[in-house]
């Protein structure tokens, strides 16, 4: 079976401007939890695997298909779910409207969608408002149903661009406990929050300045951390070794 992500330096930018500098990567199925800085190129890698912008160079696959036409992006979409950091929305759907035309989407069969919808809106504890429209929801609600549309039907391959920002402490739980339910899916955790990856991901990767600094187990980036690094944990203090080691050698 080829891995759920392929990619070979593969580039990304913004006009004249590179973001993500000729990275190879590939991903299996599980949880991936991508840690950087403020514009290390997180948010630009997720929109490129979730086939938003077409790469500048090098290859792309997503489950064994090249990603090379805009007949073959619309393709893959069908397998991906990606919940931006910002990501839009009609003020007047009701919960149940949203998660339901974002399965029509991604073609979730006519026979299956009602179901997955409603699984979904579940699966983020958000059945009691089922009904409520989005422009009511408080900022955690709002997410939760954002993280019900990424998830309904199944798609292999879940992107999340900081998912459990406007959650308070029980729900990130229970979003953490949700994420270790995928285990169908190769599931990307885009976050500033080390303590998600910790008890999430058992694949971490630090991006800085479009490069991969570091890709392994939590454990060995904990391992990584110079004595003297700031941090509350020995996994922020690996991340924060990675992040000066980069700096000094670039």
């Amino acid at each position: 079976m080829p891995p759920i992500v392929s990619a070979s330096a593969l580039v990304q930018g913004y006009g004249k401007r590179p973001v993500i500098n000729g990275i190879d990567l590939e991903i299996e199925t599980g949880a991936l939890g991508l840690l950087g800085p403020n514009g290390a190129g997180k948010t630009t890698l997720l929109r490129t695997l979730a086939t938003v912008a077409p790469p500048l160079g090098g290859r792309l696959e997503i489950l064994g298909a090249s990603i090379d036409s805009e007949r073959s992006a619309r393709q893959a979409r069908r397998d991906i779910g990606y919940l931006p950091q910002d990501f839009g929305y009609y003020p007047n759907f009701s919960v149940y409207d949203f998660v339901r035309y974002c399965a029509w989407l991604r073609d979730v069969p006519r026979k299956r969608a009602h179901q997955e919808t409603l699984d979904a809106i579940e699966s983020v504890g958000l059945q009691g408002q089922i009904n409520d429209k989005m422009k009511s929801l408080s900022g955690g609600m709002l997410r939760r149903a954002g993280i019900a549309t990424a998830i309904v039907g199944s798609p292999r391959l879940i992107l999340l661009d900081e998912p459990t920002v406007g959650l308070d402490p029980a729900q990130r739980f229970e979003f953490r406990e949700l994420i270790r339910s995928l285990d169908h899916a190769a599931v990307i955790l885009s976050t500033h929050l080390v303590e998600d990856v910790s008890s999430i991901c058992e694949d971490v990767a630090v991006l800085n300045h479009g490069s991969i600094l570091f890709r392994g187990a939590p454990a060995d980036l904990a391992a990584a951390a110079d004595p003297d690094a700031p941090g509350d944990s020995p996994l922020e203090r690996g991340y924060m070794s990675v992040l000066n080691e980069g700096a000094v050698s670039a």
